[in-house]
């Protein structure tokens, strides 16, 4: 699976914003596809994540009634919607796909294809 995200920006804190991911390849079967973030100076941490076929979600904490994924099978694309955003949300956000068991679909390395990163920042 290929993936371009895009919708990155600045937008002060309390704002919204919208990610997009375009995936071309293979998208069907028992593929996941999700959100991760790196912070500066930080590892690559899990955002959120949906089941392709089922649409089930699962979403970190830190974001849980804050930030909404979803995918558009017909457009094979992914969105997360960022609401309420706050200054530790800053950072490159990064779709991801892969094949994994849903017990690790938090963890980065079960993911083999990585979108080239788009950066958000939250100022105060």
């Amino acid at each position: 699976v290929q993936l371009q995200a895009s919708g990155g920006g600045l937008v002060q804190a309390g704002g919204s914003l919208r990610l997009s991911c375009a995936a071309s390849g293979r998208t069907s079967g028992t593929l996941r596809m999700g959100w991760f973030r790196q912070a500066p100076g930080k590892e690559r941490e899990f955002v959120a994540a949906v089941t392709w076929n089922g649409g089930f979600t699962y979403y970190a904490d830190s974001v849980k009634d804050r930030f909404t994924i979803s995918r558009d099978k017909a457009k094979n694309a992914l969105y997360l919607q960022m609401n309420s955003l706050k200054p530790e949300d800053t950072a490159v956000y990064y779709c991801a796909a892969g094949f994994s068991a849903l017990s690790a679909i938090r963890d980065p390395s079960s993911f083999r294809s990585w979108g080239q990163g788009t950066l958000v920042t939250v100022s105060s």
